[in-house]
């Protein structure tokens, strides 16, 4: 249970709104804020906080598109989707020796 709980407490992704926003972007690859928003059903400041803890750890990159009107999309990136995937096996493998499974 303290291997999970280590896990979730120092790792960016233990917050499952930082999580939810990884794993909706690994087979997107880029998306508009506003579809995160109606995703995730969250306000726009809370999403806007999760968005720059993710830049800052260098798993996401911010940027505008033009369309009719400036827009804030959101793109994963190598790193980001990496370390997700590193953070889902070791969540998986912590989940396994809490349950005594495989």
């Amino acid at each position: 249970m303290e291997a999970l709980r280590e896990l979730s407490r120092n790792h960016t992704l233990g917050n499952p709104i930082r999580l939810g926003i990884m794993l909706y972007l690994i087979p997107r690859g880029k998306v508009l804020f506003r579809e995160l928003l109606n995703v995730l059903d969250v306000t726009p400041g809370n999403l806007d906080s999760h968005l720059k803890a993710l830049e800052k750890a260098g798993y996401i990159e911010l940027y505008k598109v033009f369309a009719d009107r400036p827009r804030t999309a959101v793109r994963i990136t190598e790193k980001g989707a990496k370390e997700t995937g590193e953070y889902l096996r070791a969540l998986k493998e912590a989940l396994s020796l809490i349950s005594g499974g495989d």
